[in-house]
């Protein structure tokens, strides 16, 4: 079986395998959820099949059908020994172009059931910024707070939660890089794409965030939707925030320190920047939380209106607290 749908039909289908053949720098970049990446043709090989065909199509052409007998020799033995013959599997590339047509006839000719993605990944990626227009049909509760007060913690442990920060890689601050590389934009739509299309929950708690979370921007309409949900306050102690703080990023490098406080230096005198950078150089890292609290208490903006006020310093009672509004 061999057919072509739109992605909406696609999105139907229940998959035993997504077949991502595009090249890995381009699947690495984002892809489908759940695909897996069986290239057409490698990085190098797209780059200059790319290449040539601007000077002698007939040739590009030939040697980049040989490119994808040549990887799809190696491919088929690793997906016959995972997946039988019979399989249904879904299939795209960029545009749904030669390299998923070449790949869907051949697995199609050894009796795997195939469905090719009309128009790739651009068709797919069209019909998620369609979908970031509409509105969301979905009760929006925006947790609320001063930094560390427990909101982060309380999103990771509530089942209908959107937990932004985890998505996107980043703390959502000036020192909120700590875990490595944030996604691409790309791959961060298309996480929020799949959480939000079939969200199984009448509500959705979600942690008050700007519309910039590190170099990502959130959708305008989540954003709205965020702007117009109710507001509930996080209030603790000020001494357990910054117990929060410093389990959450320490031990931080030196060098990372630094970097995080030339992006608030504009913001900051030269004297309480001095003084910030010598309580770290003394390992006086509470006291270097309370400056930073200093500073990002005053900055943060609270909520004009706030709906309900729960006092955040013991999670489990917090935790409670919000799953009664559900009710």
């Amino acid at each position: 079986m061999y057919k072509e749908v739109n992605f909406e039909d696609f999105l139907t289908y229940n998959f035993d395998l997504l077949i991502d053949v595009r090249s890995p720098k381009e699947y690495h970049h984002a892809h489908i959820k759940n695909a897996q990446n069986y290239y057409a043709l490698n990085d190098a090989e797209f780059q200059e099949i790319g290449t040539l065909y601007k000077k002698n199509k007939g040739l590009a052409k030939a040697k980049g059908a040989s490119y994808i007998c040549k990887n799809m020799s190696e491919h088929i033995l690793k997906l016959y020994q995972t997946y039988k013959i019979g399989s249904l599997v879904g299939i795209y590339c960029a545009r749904g172009g030669k390299r998923s047509k070449a790949v869907a006839l051949i697995l199609a000719e050894l009796g795997y059931r195939v469905v090719r993605l009309e128009g790739g990944y651009k068709a797919y990626r069209s019909y998620v910024s369609a979908f970031f227009t509409k509105n969301l049909n979905i009760e929006f509760l925006c947790l609320c707070g001063n930094t560390a007060s427990g909101k982060s913690d309380l999103i990771q442990s509530l089942d209908n939660a959107l937990n932004l920060e985890k998505l996107a890689n980043h703390q959502g601050s000036s020192f909120g890089k700590i875990y490595g590389e944030q996604p691409s934009q790309k791959a961060f739509e298309d996480e929020l794409f799949f959480f939000l299309k079939d969200y199984p929950f009448q509500t959705c708690f979600i942690e008050a965030e700007s519309r910039q979370i590190g170099n990502l921007t959130l959708p305008l309409n989540l954003y709205n939707s965020m702007q117009n949900a109710k507001k509930i306050w996080c209030e603790c102690d000020m001494n357990l925030r910054i117990q929060r703080v410093l389990k959450h990023y320490t031990p931080m490098k030196k060098d990372v320190f630094y970097k995080n406080v030339e992006k608030i230096s504009p913001y900051i005198s030269k004297k309480f920047k001095s003084k910030l950078c010598e309580n770290f150089e003394n390992n006086l890292l509470e006291q270097c939380v309370k400056m930073l609290f200093e500073y990002y208490d005053k900055v943060y903006k609270k909520p004009t209106k706030i709906d309900y006020f729960i006092n955040s310093s013991n999670l489990e009672e917090a935790k409670k607290n919000l799953m009664s509004l559900n009710s």
